[in-house]
């Protein structure tokens, strides 16, 4: 437990007011993805050991970037392991998270982490979200699954038009690298924030969190 304290330490320092039972969520997270991973490979072994900066910290970006209201839906597309669906649904717990995925193994990971944790806000499907119907969320979330273009064909149906919070209805996404072609072959106008500019810390040069209004 000291190893994963320390690790959590990471998140720490950039929030704060977390309840003994979100700091306990966390902190569990580490030895939960070891032993899942273990059986289900979803993540490297040389990323396992960053868990907390490379997974747990640049999912919780989006927290930094909007603060979902309670009763607020969320459908995370290609959720992989978990994320960034799983840190966020332990950030927002009177937020609801769906979890989709089209690969049923990595949900079996994602299911035994929230019933290790008891998180109580998650849902999964194993499905593609495309072929999700007669369903509305807030907002969309996903982290590196696919070009913006193919997230606001998949994700716009899905999501409500609205304004509620901060940030207007949409998705909103973890990305990578240049994405100046990327954008431009989505023809959408979308909202860029370097991580850097919400975390200092090297890792997060050139990724960004992407917000495109429904």
């Amino acid at each position: 437990m000291e190893k994963a304290e320390e690790k959590l330490e990471l998140v720490l320092r950039y929030f704060t007011e977390f309840t003994p039972k979100q700091l306990d969520q966390f902190a569990a997270l580490e030895a939960l993805y070891n032993e899942w991973n273990s059986k289900i490979n979803v993540i490297s072994r040389k990323d396992i050991e960053s868990l907390y900066l490379k997974h747990v910290l640049h999912s919780l970006s989006i927290a930094a970037l909007i603060d979902f209201k309670p009763g607020t839906t969320v459908i995370d597309i290609g959720t992989g392991g978990g994320f960034p669906g799983i840190p966020l649904a332990i950030f927002f717990p009177e937020v609801k998270f769906h979890l989709v995925d089209s690969i049923a193994k990595k949900l079996k990971v994602v299911e035994g982490v929230a019933e290790g944790i008891k998180l109580e806000n998650v849902t999964v499907q194993h499905t593609r979200a495309e072929e999700i119907k007669n369903r509305k969320f807030d907002f969309a979330v996903s982290r590196a699954v696919a070009p913006l273009k193919d997230l606001l064909t998949w994700s716009n149906p899905l999501v409500k038009k609205g304004n509620i919070q901060d940030l207007a209805n949409g998705l909103i996404c973890l990305k990578g690298g240049d994405l100046a072609q990327e954008i431009s072959e989505s023809e959408a106008r979308p909202h860029v924030v370097p991580i850097t500019e919400i975390f200092p810390e090297s890792f997060f040069e050139e990724k960004f969190v992407v917000h495109v209004t429904r």
